[in-house]
């Protein structure tokens, strides 16, 4: 193995063609420097430098120069390998639960503008249904959430509420259904603990059509007249009717998105971020709300007229 130390005398030997200096470079006194290419060309099995007749001038011979080569490159890995190990080791990852029908476009620019300051945090998103956003935060296995709730449902950082609607698609509903054909996610989802309770307080049946796990699932769905479902207003897409109490569909009351956190303390690059976050899902909720208020207004017209042709 090769004395990483004896390949640094070598290269400043053959870059300064002097003992002298190269012993001013490694602070070696001439005699040691002199030993130490001695003892690598031992090593070597073979001379490494000629000294001219002064023994001022030192040139390398060609497996000098070879050698040269080669101990820069293992010098120049080595000192990255000790840059590393110098720096500070990074911070464990920050992990970050969000709804699955949260704008996940959205957040990836959310998250990207936090990380164009902050280049040394790591961020780890999950994905999911509220219930198990909740579980995952309780069991330590996420360290924030945003979650959808009941208004008002325990502690958290900020929250925002959401505007619920009846949901069908363009065409509206059939006329000879006898119960209205729900589009829902599974059990535990607020969506459909809203949509099956509002109907029964109304009197009205109602029966499973289609159920998913999947937002676009769900919105694609009911696009496609397979059934009605509860959505948050920011959910509403293009191919989409609102119901109403015109048609026989109760008002639904708000539900919330609300940013959460474990029960464990937060760092301060948790407690960072989650800050963060409450700003920036505040101006995203506002102008999804806003925007989606205009396209309502704009298609309100059409969806009506369609919904109350399909019901005459």
């Amino acid at each position: 193995m090769l004395d990483l130390e004896l390949l640094k005398t070598l290269v400043c030997v053959v870059d300064e063609r002097s003992f002298s200096r190269a012993a001013d470079r490694v602070h070696r006194t001439q005699s040691t420097v002199s030993q130490q290419i001695l003892k690598l060309e031992d090593r070597m099995g073979q001379a490494l430098l000629l000294r001219d007749r002064t023994g001022k001038r030192v040139v390398p011979t060609e497996g000098g120069e070879r050698l040269a080569h080669y101990a820069r490159k293992l010098l120049a890995m080595a000192q990255e390998a000790e840059d590393a190990l110098a720096r500070p080791a990074s911070l464990p990852p920050v992990r970050i639960g969000v709804p699955e029908d949260f704008d996940a476009v959205r957040m990836s620019t959310i998250l990207s503008g936090y990380m164009a300051s902050h280049a040394d945090v790591r961020l780890e998103t999950v994905s999911g249904m509220s219930i198990d956003l909740r579980r995952r935060l309780d069991a330590g296995e996420i360290d924030i959430a945003l979650v959808k709730r009941e208004p008002g449902a325990g502690e958290c950082i900020a929250a925002w509420p959401e505007r619920l609607v009846w949901v069908t698609g363009a065409q509206g509903l059939r006329r000879e259904e006898s119960s209205v054909p729900l589009a829902l996610f599974p059990d535990g989802c607020i969506y459909r603990q809203r949509a099956i309770r509002s109907l029964e307080i109304a009197g009205r049946p109602w029966r499973v059509a289609f159920g998913s796990q999947s937002l676009t699932g769900i919105q694609a769905a009911v696009a496609c007249g397979l059934g009605v479902t509860v959505l948050p207003m920011s959910a509403v897409m293009e191919g989409h009717a609102l119901l109403g109490t015109r048609d026989g569909f109760p008002e639904l009351p708000p539900t919330e998105l609300a940013l959460v956190t474990s029960t464990q303390p937060l760092s301060a690059v948790q407690r960072e971020i989650a800050q963060y976050l409450a700003t920036e899902v505040e101006v995203h909720a506002s102008s999804t709300a806003s925007r989606k208020q205009r396209a309502t207004r704009a298609r309100s017209g059409p969806s009506q007229r369609a919904t109350s042709s399909a019901r005459a």
